[in-house]
């Protein structure tokens, strides 16, 4: 805890006060928030103070858990955009044919409709479609400059996509082309399984992303916004693939998450996350149904399927089964 100096009414005087954490409810739109809020109390008569900061800092934990429960993007995902793409605020409000002082107003801290939400989501995750806006409303910019900066962030950004090891989606396309059915649940749980398993057999991880401990287990969110709008139903099935783009090791991986994970519905391999360490611990004492973006450390996923391969003496990945065969029969 951190001791500081504010005015304290009952003593009449600039007191220490004792910063601490603490569960908060707020109600926005008729719907309670719960969150975790800043409280200050005298150290020395123990009343409740007033500290501006804090009511600040408790309005944005409130309106951040409002943006997580909906699917609202984050203010700091908007703040990054005009960063991302180099164009200025209004510029880029003019390029999505949006009023001038609209894109500076969420910046600020308004909240976005779920419409413009969705476009500022996909703008932030996926820089092909915002190549695709800026060459299709280039015409609404003011500058020819503003568009020539842009268009080279924006290809600089692409060039790194395509030379980056992009592994995490490469797995995706494979993991679509390989299933018949795999809905948006089960895909979470099967990029989880690889990249647990991988650390297990060769002790690095596949993907650099973090993924977080949902409610309905671990989640790489911006998979989740990518495909949230198929909901229950199988995403679409990719076509064509080159599987010479792996290893024979992230081959043997995929292959046995895809033979002994991916024939689990994505509700059962939710209740195979929901009794493993990882998220366990992620989770640590929160209600099961309570919303939460808490990362599910790297480390977490390293120790526990690094134990889960020794404890049933897995050589090869196709050991992977029995594993599966005895978390389906867990009750």
């Amino acid at each position: 805890m951190n001791t500081k100096k504010a005015f304290c009414e009952e003593c009449r005087d600039d007191v220490n006060y004792i910063e601490t954490s603490v569960p908060m409810v707020g109600t926005i739109k008729v719907k309670e928030y719960r969150y975790i809020g800043k409280e200050a109390h005298c150290a020395d008569c123990g009343s409740r103070l007033f500290i501006p900061e804090f009511s600040d800092f408790n309005l944005r934990a409130l309106y951040d858990m409002y943006r997580r429960e909906n699917g609202i993007i984050s203010l700091e995902q908007i703040r990054e955009i005009p960063e991302k793409y180099s164009i200025g605020k209004r510029p880029l409000s003019l390029l999505l044919g949006w009023g001038e002082q609209t894109f500076s107003r969420y910046a600020d801290g308004d909240m976005p409709t779920r419409q413009y939400s969705d476009i500022l989501m996909r703008i932030y995750n996926d820089p092909a479609f915002y190549s695709e806006l800026l060459e299709a409303n280039k015409g609404n910019l003011k500058s020819a400059l503003a568009y020539e900066k842009s268009r080279r962030a924006v290809e600089a950004l692409l060039s790194v996509e395509l030379t980056a090891d992009n592994k995490i989606n490469t797995v995706i396309q494979y993991l679509l082309n390989q299933c018949e059915d795999i809905t948006p649940l089960a895909l979470q749980k099967a990029l989880y399984y690889v990249q647990g398993f991988y650390f297990a057999f060769y002790k690095t991880f596949l993907f650099s992303e973090d993924c977080q401990a949902w409610v309905h287990g671990p989640v790489y969110r911006d998979i989740y916004f990518r495909y949230r709008d198929y909901r229950f139903d199988p995403i679409k099935k990719a076509d064509d693939f080159d599987a010479s783009v792996f290893s024979s090791g992230e081959k043997a991986i995929c292959d046995s998450v895809i033979n002994y994970i991916c024939c689990y519905s994505g509700k059962v391999l939710e209740r195979f996350a929901h009794n493993e360490a990882p998220w366990l611990t992620a989770r640590g004492d929160l209600p099961v149904s309570e919303s939460s973006d808490r990362t599910i450390e790297k480390s977490l996923i390293a120790d526990y399927f690094s134990t889960i391969k020794a404890k049933y003496n897995m050589v090869n990945p196709n050991d992977i089964k029995e594993y599966a065969q005895d978390m389906f029969l867990c009750k």
